[in-house]
């Protein structure tokens, strides 16, 4: 009898951990992808503003409309004022209407918890928290100003924040466990020091007067070969040491005083993160302000989840999977190359709203093998069907099939273009294939009146030898062999009409020919089903494919094309 009892209850707990994977990661060659309710699965998402989710009445207003753009994820802030307005007593409101709108509107939710801190400060801290002070201490500056920043160094800030987003999370894993509507979660938000790089509070001086971790020291060690090479700069120009104090390791100046921080900021996390795996282990991320524009730690939010504190976080924080970039600078594709490192796949949970986020949403899943994409402040963005991230997502959303089929496997490039990164050509196997802003075509005036380019682009993805998928908005695509590029480098002068020119030499090829060309046999309009295959639109020659020459997708909409190339002597 004792046996049965003890089977059943083996059973029933074997039952209830299969319940709470409802959402995981998992690698594909060298990608690391979602499994969302058993399937491989790509955020297309949004994230809402700090305050629309502070009321039920904006919940239910707001979720309509992001299923009628076509999303199928929303990233919701979760804050502890709200939750615990006085100590002890919670109130899951504002939660409950959120999944109630997610699973009404066919969205999954990525729950953001603005805790301890939002964007460095403890704004969302509740009063009864912020008032006691002495209970729940501040950070200091070099100076002995206290910051509206909780101290990582305390204890207590750190089991009132636990307590509330374990309480919170408990909730969530009993509403949720079944139906897997919440599918990953942010700890905390923009995590960093201002002001100065660290905390200069008596407790943090004394730590970082103490000798260093042997827990990081050995990470380093037994990762040397891997470490970011600003972190691998940084210890061995300090001579390599394995034993002595920050400075010591370090050397003395505001970026050792950021990885001393970096320390204790996500020792402070890996606590929430060991706390959320026991309760409902569902994957787990941090994102991070950018240290851009030439600032210094202090004037960006210092000792965050940056790209080149990886390993102090990786050391710090291994119950986290990402390290994710909230990116609102220049620069887009040099910032997303940072962030996808060895061992971290590249999520984007947030990015400044415009008009661009459509082809970039293609860029990052076509290069990067990106988990997912999220404009911030997506209630503001428009509905219509013919709006660019409308149209990117609904057409992302029919290629999910064929990207996740694909991902990891050295079969897919994503395209971006503006006005001064106007080209690119990809070496794939013997073909070289020119990629440029449709903007260079000579009979397009937008290229030559004045006003700016909006970035064109998207992605192109090899289905076999020949035979490709190229999709996104205002781009054009040459095929050609490597050798027949090589015999034809001059770039011909065209007119409007789109031949030569006047008294130009159409041709500047070798006088005697070499080696076979490549052509394009056919270019097809498509639609993609669930399953991945495809679906006749419509055929896009002449004009369209400038009588063979090219294969082109002009900027004002995005399509999916299927390309099928041969090759003649």
């Amino acid at each position: 009898m004792k046996r049965l009892i003890t089977l059943i209850l083996l059973c029933s707990l074997a039952a209830l951990t299969a319940g709470a994977q409802q959402s995981r990661l998992e690698r594909q060659g060298t990608a690391t992808r979602f499994v969302v309710d058993g399937k491989p699965f790509l955020v297309l998402g949004g994230e809402l503003g700090n305050s629309s989710a502070a009321c039920e009445e904006d919940i239910a207003q707001i979720f309509p409309k992001l299923e009628r753009m076509g999303l199928n994820t929303v990233l919701v802030p979760a804050y502890w004022d709200l939750l615990e307005p006085e100590e002890g007593q919670f109130d899951f409101t504002l939660t409950d209407a959120v999944l109630e709108q997610a699973r009404s509107h066919n969205l999954k939710v990525i729950f953001l918890w603005f805790g301890a801190w939002k964007n460095s400060m403890s704004c969302y801290a509740p009063l009864w928290f912020k008032a006691d002070y002495k209970k729940y201490p501040r950070a200091y500056t070099k100076e002995g100003k206290p910051l509206e920043i909780a101290s990582a160094f305390s204890d207590a800030v750190c089991q009132a924040d636990k307590k509330a987003f374990s309480t919170w999370l408990k909730h969530i894993a009993e509403a949720d466990r079944e139906v897997g509507t919440v599918i990953m979660i942010q700890i905390e938000n923009e995590i960093g020091m201002l002001e100065d790089a660290r905390d200069y509070s008596p407790v943090a001086d004394k730590a970082f007067q103490a000798d260093v971790p042997a827990e990081l020291v050995d990470y380093l060690t037994k990762h040397k070969k891997e470490l970011h090479p600003q972190m691998l700069d940084k210890w061995q120009d300090n001579g390599g040491k394995v034993k002595g104090n920050w400075q010591e390791l370090f050397g003395a100046d505001l970026y050792t005083d950021e990885i001393f921080m970096a320390w204790h900021y996500a020792k402070y996390v890996e606590q929430l993160a060991q706390a959320a795996r026991a309760i409902y282990d569902i994957p787990l991320y941090v994102n991070a302000a950018m240290d851009s524009r030439g600032r210094k730690p202090g004037e960006y939010p210092s000792a965050g989840p940056l790209a080149h504190l990886i390993d102090v976080w990786h050391c710090g924080a291994p119950s986290i999977d990402v390290l994710a970039p909230d990116l609102y600078d220049n620069g887009f594709t040099e910032w997303v190359a940072k962030y996808h490192l060895p061992g971290n796949p590249l999520f984007i949970p947030e990015i400044r709203l415009t008009d661009n986020d459509g082809v970039r949403a293609f860029y990052v899943f076509g290069e990067h093998d990106a988990m997912g994409f999220s404009p911030f402040s997506i209630e503001a963005a428009p509905e219509a069907p013919d709006s660019p991230l409308v149209q990117a997502y609904s057409k992302l959303r029919m290629l999910m099939p064929l990207l996740l089929r694909y991902q990891g496997q050295g079969a897919t490039w994503g395209l971006l273009f503006d006005e001064q990164n106007k080209e690119r050509v990809i070496m794939d196997g013997d073909l070289a294939i020119t990629c440029s802003h449709d903007f260079i075509l000579p009979w397009d005036q937008h290229g030559t009146d004045g006003a700016p380019w909006p970035e064109g682009g998207g992605l192109l993805l090899r289905l076999a030898p020949g035979e490709y998928i190229v999709a996104g908005s205002g781009m054009v695509l040459v095929f050609a062999k490597q050798t027949e590029k090589a015999q034809d480098e001059a770039e011909k002068q065209l007119g409007e009409d789109g031949f030569a020119l006047a008294g130009t030499d159409a041709s500047t090829a070798a006088s005697t020919w070499k080696g076979a060309r490549c052509g394009i046999g056919s270019v097809d309009e498509v639609t993609v089903d669930e399953a991945g295959n495809l679906h006749y639109v419509r055929r896009m020659n002449g004009d369209q494919d400038h009588q063979g020459r090219h294969v082109s997708i002009p900027g004002r909409g995005f399509s999916i094309l299927h390309v099928k190339l041969y090759e003649y002597k």
